[in-house]
């Protein structure tokens, strides 16, 4: 089978990845064997293919926005980010299993969806219905999911002023679920065309800054220098949610601009099932416009080159020839 790997992580321009052949995975006990018929386009791809999260294993094979089906019976599946838990420890006897320490990533610590048939954990991954466009559905599998997490940490009461720093694939979906909750939806981001489908999805503004004080924001650009902007920007009580796995470095925060008044900083980490079941459900029975960019996936390398330069609005997603 055709996948790409990580050779030799650095910039996109140094073409950190390679399109090898290699087997058709085993499943082990307890996994099923998933032929790929999309997979979602992640920053996190990115960090794995740039160095910037470190490899856990040579060679892996990025994507854990899968949408695919199992062979032998047919169904169809969704395979996210999360692929395994001890389930054991006190985080997930309490319900909070993606702080697990032996938890496991697809596309990170077992190889991934950039490849035409991938395993994983039957107890893992997600029922799909046969009639959405494969294109669709796999943005929701992280980009959904984890924004859909990120709403929930950032505490943003019943018809709330909420910023979205950096308007990318996940939180054009976190956007729209916000603004169906009568929240008021700022959005903060670089790209003109960003800001574009921010407006037309709903967003009250789409700028260099929220026009007024914000009750709660999430912050998905990897930038660690707007963390000062964004709790700055924060009313009283206000929460700043931080959604991603990479970050740069901070600088410096001045306690009474920044965190006086109750203001609180948190971090997003991964997502549990029962996040990733709740947010399917509500994205099926209430579908979200699903902004996306389609690549070949022999052009998986230019997508993640696109996705750097941020040369597209939405998810970009790769489907097979």
């Amino acid at each position: 089978m055709r996948a790409w790997v990580v050779e030799r992580p650095g910039p996109m321009a140094s073409r950190p990845l390679a399109l090898i052949e290699r087997d058709v995975p085993e499943p082990g006990p307890g996994e099923v064997l998933i032929r790929v018929e999309a997979c979602g386009v992640c920053r996190t791809d990115l960090h794995l293919a740039e160095g910037d999260l470190a490899p856990r294993r040579p060679r892996t094979t990025p994507g854990h926005q899968v949408v695919g089906r199992v062979e032998g019976t047919g169904e169809r599946v969704g395979v996210a980010w999360l692929r395994s838990t001890c389930g054991v420890c006190k985080y997930c006897r309490a319900g909070m299993e993606n702080l697990c320490a032996d938890s496991t990533y697809t596309g990170w610590d077992a190889d991934g969806g950039y490849a035409d048939y991938l395993t994983a954990p039957r107890d893992y991954v997600y029922p799909l219905p046969d009639d959405v466009p494969a294109e669709r559905l796999a943005p929701l599998l992280c980009a959904g999911i984890i924004g859909y997490r990120a709403l929930l940490r950032c505490d943003l009461p019943p018809g709330g002023r909420l910023g979205i720093y950096g308007f990318g694939a996940s939180a054009h979906l976190t956007a729209q679920a916000a603004i169906a909750q009568g929240a008021v939806v700022h959005a903060v981001s670089r790209s003109a065309a960003s800001r574009e489908l921010a407006l037309e999805l709903g967003a009250a503004s789409a700028g260099d800054r929220p026009p007024e004080p914000l009750d709660a924001a999430i912050l998905f650009a990897p930038v660690g220098t707007l963390v000062p902007p964004a709790l700055e920007a924060l009313d009283r009580g206000g929460t700043l949610a931080v959604a991603g796995i990479h970050l740069t470095d901070i600088p410096p925060l001045d306690y009474e601009r920044h965190l006086f008044q109750e203001r609180t900083l948190r971090s997003v980490t991964a997502n549990t099932r029962a996040d990733g079941r709740a947010y399917l459900e509500l994205a099926l029975a209430h579908p979200p416009r699903v902004t996306t960019t389609p690549y070949p996936f022999e052009e998986a390398d230019r997508a993640l080159a696109d996705l750097a330069a941020d040369r597209f609005s939405g998810a970009a997603v790769l489907l097979p020839s």
